[in-house]
């Protein structure tokens, strides 16, 4: 829900009417679009209306926020919007079909926010999803109709009256720091007001001029001659001018470096930072030094909104520079240059995936999200080996993140074979997509993409790739039930480096070892399994390393239990939820879960267990696999289960479980990692 974060910096003023009539509306119609022009406030309005909940909460429905905005490739419009959901769907199911599956007859509430861009696909989605899930009510925003079927329209005009648009403009004037003080000023506002139509986007950006100039001169700007680009009209609406001629007013008052880092930004589809900026902006007159500088400027004129060190624009203003940046015409090196700087940074994460950046290289990959959907899009009809080496650098970190479609749609387009290239890049690129497929079920065409990723891998003479070729067919074994395999995959194949010192361990050797613990512990080995578990764990630990660490604790965990020590399963299963809390992993998640609390019932405490059953249950019905994982776990999670029943009784046993699997994912997260008492209804 980013723009809610964002907005919430400023307050909210007026619109009275519009919400009651608003609510109204909701509570006989179960799409309501909020339509109107650039500026309006919908995306205001929208999330003022679910930040007061009325007619939003009755019932107790969840609410999922999809922002829009950023999406440039309408192919990953229901992708985008499962995400918003929480869903990190394992199947090969299309991401609609999904949806539609994990909201069933729940009580949900989707905003679908700014919907302009892809009007076609929004209609699709939103009827599909209307008529397969019965208590589904959705919210959009769009510059016009979805036309959906019984459809409500509320369409959003400029403020009503001139007090409510002068008391925003009076608002955003004192957090300029220039505040409104006297009858004088009043009158000077309530005429620029009407000048500018009361649409308030126009009003705010008038009122961050009055960073740097008198409310006066304000008043007197140039409001004929602005400077708008050639044949702006399919872009803006001209029934409201006063938008186009503030913002275009806004940019007449910047300096020529302040126009021209506008327009450079403007490529960026969603929020950025410092380092972003000064790497796709800097250049000709703008130096490293000169981008910050110019940025705070743009920020002072509230082109940019700042908040916590990121940044963002808001679309109509980010239309606006890129229509001056298409006159530049310096799109497409803008382009490429935005696509060498995703590809630069996705290189470094995924050479320091193993390691004590690994958590701050989870939450930059997801900060460039956006940034990287754009740079593959563009690789893919510019540079497709490129494109290629993009995603296979990201699918580790997507897989765990929830875009496991995402990735393989990307990486499927990426391994055409008309362009393939034996390979490093290309080796990468079949160990990405066969795990996908291994993730999503799909063995026969996973065991494939495997043989031929470690045929190339062994060609090319790649030991890192043969590495992880061998990692892969160790988890295909895993998870169809032969842990024998995959430990002797493992040992028998010089690549995986299982004794090589700990200092020179690469990323494959560490999953190789990975594999040959669960493997070990699969087929009975224990002691050797804890042994090698052990050492693993406490590698990772002193490289603050998570992933691998938090499946080395799953084992510990499993172990434990086997070897009838169920407190210190307990103590090993927490300590892999916590590791987990710092990079997602709903599937490994959901693993967890369901050994905490067989443990937590074999050890007594069976509302925690019923509970942690319940936290399982959630996040398997987030990957769409109904309990999977490795197939030993299914005896042990029934029998514990029947233990519980017969303890708890069924009512008690059921009330507790669905009080967890009706519960948010991150404080189910929190609770399996730091214990304390079962929370009550």
């Amino acid at each position: 829900m980013v723009w809610m974060m964002w907005d919430a910096e400023t307050s909210f003023v007026g619109r009275t009417a519009e919400l009651d009539l608003i609510a109204s509306v909701m509570s006989r119609s179960r799409l309501v679009t909020l339509s109107g022009a650039g500026g309006v406030g919908k995306t205001r309005l929208a999330q003022r209306v679910v930040s007061l909940g009325g007619a939003v909460a009755e019932g107790g429905a969840e609410v999922a926020w999809a922002d829009l905005s950023p999406l440039r490739n309408a192919h990953l419009l229901a992708a985008t919007v499962a995400d918003a959901l929480g869903l990190s769907d394992h199947t090969p199911r299309l991401p609609a079909d999904a949806i539609c599956a994990w909201i069933g007859d729940r009580r949900t509430l989707l905003v679908l926010d700014s919907c302009e861009h892809l009007p076609a696909e929004c209609r699709n989605l939103a009827g599909d999803l209307l008529t397969a899930c019965p208590n589904l009510r959705i919210l959009a925003t769009s510059r016009e109709p979805l036309r959906v079927r019984d459809e409500a329209v509320v369409e959003i005009e400029p403020f009503g009256t001139a007090e409510e648009a002068v008391a925003l403009f009076t608002d955003r004037a004192a957090a300029a720091g220039s505040p409104i003080e006297d009858d004088t000023d009043r009158r000077l506002a309530a005429s620029l007001c009407d000048q500018l139509e009361r649409l308030p986007l126009a009003l705010e950006l008038a009122a961050g001029q009055l960073r740097s100039m008198s409310l006066r001169d304000l008043c007197a700007g140039p409001y004929a001659a602005v400077d708008l680009p050639r044949a702006p009209a399919r872009r803006w609406p001209p029934r409201h001018s006063a938008l186009r001629t503030t913002i275009g007013w806004s940019h007449e008052l910047c300096t020529p470096v302040e126009r021209l880092l506008w327009a450079r930004l403007s490529y960026l589809p969603a929020s950025f930072d410092d380092e972003l900026a000064g790497q796709l902006a800097g250049g000709g007159p703008l130096s490293p030094g000169g981008v910050g500088w110019t940025l705070v400027a743009l920020c002072d004129k509230s082109v940019v909104i700042r908040k916590d060190g990121t940044y963002r624009m808001l679309d109509a203003v980010r239309e606006y520079g890129r229509m001056w940046l298409s006159e530049l015409d310096a799109e497409q090196e803008l382009a490429q240059r935005h696509a060498q700087y995703v590809l630069a940074r996705t290189r470094q994460a995924h050479r320091e995936w193993f390691g004590p950046a690994q958590r701050d290289w989870y939450r930059r990959i997801g900060f460039l999200h956006a940034d990287i959907r754009l740079a593959a899009d563009h690789l893919l009809a510019t540079d497709p080996a490129a494109a290629l080496e993009l995603i296979g650098n990201v699918t580790f970190f997507w897989v765990c993140s929830g875009y496991l479609y995402e990735a393989r749609q990307y990486l499927e387009k990426a391994t055409d074979p008309a362009v393939r290239v034996p390979n490093e890049i290309w080796v990468q690129g079949l160990w990405s997509l066969g795990l996908t497929l291994t993730l999503q079920g799909e063995q026969a065409a996973a065991h494939e993409t495997a043989a031929a990723c470690r045929r190339t891998a062994t060609a090319v003479r790649d030991a890192d790739g043969l590495g992880r070729a061998v990692y892969l067919d160790g988890l295909l074994h895993l998870l169809e039930g032969r842990p024998l395999a995959a430990v002797s995959g493992v040992e028998t194949t010089e690549a995986a480096a299982l004794h090589v010192r700990p200092e020179h361990l690469t990323a494959p050797a560490v999953l190789c070892r990975l594999v040959h613990v669960f493997g070990l512990t699969g087929s009975g080995r224990l002691d050797q399994a804890r042994q090698e578990a052990l050492e693993l764990r406490d590698l990772c630990a002193g490289l603050d390393e998570h992933w691998t660490r938090s499946y080395a604790e799953h084992q510990l965990a499993l172990i434990a239990f086997l070897t009838g020590r169920p407190r210190d399963a307990v103590r090993h299963a927490r300590a892999a939820l916590d590791a987990k809390q710092h990079i997602g992993d709903a599937f490994g998640i959901a693993m967890v879960m369901d050994l905490l609390a067989i443990a937590l019932a074999d050890a007594g405490e069976e509302p925690a267990a019923a509970y942690a059953f319940g936290a399982a249950a959630r996040f398997w019905e987030t990957v769409g696999h109904p309990q999977r994982g490795t197939p030993e776990m299914a005896a042990l999670r029934n029998e514990c289960e029947d233990r519980l029943v017969h303890r708890m009784g069924l009512k008690g046993y059921g009330q507790t479980f669905r009080r967890a699997a009706a519960s948010d994912a991150r404080s189910l997260v929190s609770w399996g990692a730091h214990g304390g008492p079962v929370p009550e209804a």
